[in-house]
């Protein structure tokens, strides 16, 4: 500080101390004797000044940092491209949709993010105007040649034209896809600059869309990672590596980056995201909107992830407080934390909290529908997968493997989700004996000298089932295998991590694989999209494509939520159940876990992550981290 002090006063002779009429006096000679006398006062005066205003200032905060976990690795930063979960949860940190999710309404609603207000809708519900908020930026990059770059409408229309670039093979496109006015214009000469009549941006910040038909889940498409705004110089900088170049609007931005192992995100500058909130009775809720309302988002200055497939690695990196927080405990460690149902007082008394949440998430295995061996429609693959289906043990499951944190799941829909019957049952239950019959009766009654069954052609007969290569991808291994065996059917599996499944999932070379989906919103139509037969290779995994059903999901995708959506949905379950593309597993309860120095945590049914809202009190996990060492 004293160093400062002087070549402030070589610099300008006579600093701010020294203003006569609000005018710097630089040449001492010409001022008066009595104020020479000050002048000089004032000058061996400053450094006691500045050493006195040195002692007063506040030491500088430290810097708050979540220290996170990804389960899996992520594949890209690109918000058009990515589609597994880890990705996701970087994606709605980077980039900016039009809308978000309330962060504490229940249930889940949706309120503007870079829009003003919510949209003006016309009257027959087919356009929707959007006010986008000036001032926002997108964060530095040398593509924008040093200038700040401020986000307009344009570039949302560049954003959701993207979605429909062959060369991507978007897994969001079918959101867009045939619904925005004249965009048959996009699949036939694609290009960013082909005019599309109903995605337009008349003003620097109005966006204006106009649909074919109207559409009730399409404001909840607009609050998808996938419709983040990217800018077009972006992109256009790095051909083709748009994925590993995240730049956006979102509360953070990316520090570092080293692939599958480790990210550091810093809080984003330019953010202008002020948070607001609708909470209800709960007083934790009110709590939290108290302690929010009004501020600037992100709250945490940095955050650090890594990514940590293994489950132990997870719970035992929680349990020494690197991660603040866990969610979902892996059903294979929920004994070391978990007793009688309750946290073990021994966390307790570190002020750990134990959290239920109903997950908007199905656990299914799908069979791939064009595979030569449980693959078709003809009356003895029906039976192979019905079989396949019956003997799956559900109470097994749940009660060995989760731990009694699941429901069962009788139709792709979990609780919460609009268009799910708690009254609706599925009519394939657990019955090895049945499955065993029906195997019998439609041709695989021959058995090789292991005992195992054959074709009706009377070839070997084999399974392939791709698992997670994970302590708890080989403990669902085994039990696959105790229940497949068990009516005669020989399986293998084929590990891998779970990206890699996913790219072979995509392109048809994955016979069978158990999977989950997150709702992207919370409506029925985001889990029956995924046997949509022109979703086949996109969502649509399993390549089921039955016209019968893709007719009632076009019927329903129609309709609002009430009687005569819930009579197709119905309809629709029942030849999910009759041919058999899934075996729907579980619906699972979230077993969650959190430090006591983690602020304004609140699991959100939608959203992947809560990051933006986070505070962290960093002097009470000083003590703690210091009090265990």
């Amino acid at each position: 500080m004293m160093k400062e002090c002087t070549r402030a006063m070589r610099k300008s002779y006579a600093y701010c101390p020294y203003k006569e009429g609000g005018h710097m006096i630089r040449n001492a000679s010409y001022l008066a004797p009595a104020m020479k006398l000050r002048l000089l006062a004032a000058i061996l005066l400053f450094p006691l000044v500045c050493a006195g205003s040195a002692a007063q200032a506040p030491a500088k905060a430290q810097e708050k940092v979540l220290h996170m976990f990804l389960s899996t690795s992520e594949t890209g930063l690109d918000p058009a491209s990515a589609s597994d979960n880890a990705s996701l949860s970087l994606l709605e940190n980077l980039f900016d949709p039009l809308l978000r999710y309330d962060y504490l309404a229940r249930p889940a609603q949706l309120r503007p993010n870079t829009a003003t207000a919510m949209p003006e809708v016309s009257a027959d519900g087919l356009t929707y105007t959007f006010r986008i908020r000036p001032g926002i930026y997108f964060t530095p990059d040398p593509a924008f040649k040093g200038v700040k770059r401020e986000m307009t409408a344009q570039d949302y229309v560049y954003s959701l034209k993207r979605l429909y670039n062959p060369a991507l093979k978007s897994p969001w496109a079918y959101m867009f896809d045939g619904k925005i006015a004249g965009d048959e214009a996009l699949h036939k000469d694609y290009s960013a600059d082909t005019q599309v009549p109903g995605l337009q941006a008349p003003e620097r910040y109005t966006l204006r869309i106009r649909l074919k038909a109207p559409d009730n889940n399409f404001l909840f498409y607009l609050a998808t990672a996938a419709t983040g705004v990217v800018a077009r110089e972006v992109i256009e900088a790095y051909p083709g590596q748009a994925g590993n170049h995240p730049v956006g609007t979102g509360p953070f931005m990316v520090k570092e980056w080293k692939r599958s192992d480790r990210l550091v995100l810093l809080a984003n500058p330019y953010s202008s995201a002020v948070f607001h909130a609708t909470p209800g009775n709960n007083p934790e809720d009110q709590a939290i909107a108290a302690a929010l309302e009004g501020k600037r988002l992100p709250r945490v200055d940095r955050v650090e992830v890594r990514i940590a497939e293994e489950f132990q690695g997870r719970m035992l990196g929680f349990l020494n407080e690197e991660y603040d927080y866990l969610e979902q405990v892996p059903e294979s460690m929920t004994d070391m934390v978990v007793r009688d149902g309750q946290l073990k007082p021994e966390l307790a008394a570190r002020g750990i909290v134990l959290s239920r949440f109903p997950v908007l998430q199905t656990y299914y295995m799908w069979m791939n529908m064009n595979d030569p061996v449980v693959g078709g429609y003809g009356k003895d693959k029906l039976a192979l997968r019905r079989a396949i289906s019956l003997a799956y043990n559900n109470a097994e499951d749940i009660a060995l493997l989760k731990k009694g944190f699941a429901i069962k799941a009788e139709s792709p829909l979990p609780p919460n989700v609009l268009g799910y019957d708690p009254n609706y049952r599925s009519p394939v239950p657990y019955d090895p004996q049945l499955a065993n019959a029906l195997l019998d009766r439609h041709g695989y009654h021959r058995r090789d000298q292991d005992g195992f069954r054959r074709t009706p052609d009377n070839r070997p007969l084999t399974l392939t089932m791709h698992s997670e290569a994970t302590v708890g991808g080989r403990l669902r291994d085994e039990l696959w295998r105790k229940c497949l065996n068990a009516v005669g059917l020989r399986v293998v599996f084929k590990s891998d991590k779970k990206t890699e499944i996913i790219k072979a999932s995509r392109i048809g070379t994955v016979q069978m694989f158990e999977s989950n989906w997150i709702a992207d919103f919370p409506d029925g139509d985001n889990f029956y999209q995924l046997l949509y037969g022109p979703n086949a290779g996109r969502a649509n995994y399993s390549r089921f494509n039955l016209p019968a059903y893709n007719q009632r999901y076009e019927q329903a995708r129609a309709l609002r939520d009430g009687p005569a959506r819930q009579k197709l949905y119905f309809e629709m379950n029942q030849l999910i159940h009759a041919y058999n593309p899934w075996v729907p597993l579980t619906h699972v309860l979230s077993g969650d876990l959190r430090h006591p120095w983690l602020k304004n945590y609140k699991r959100h049914p939608v959203e992947f992550t809560q990051w933006r809202y986070l505070d962290v009190d960093v002097a009470q996990r000083a003590r703690s981290v210091g009090a265990r060492r």
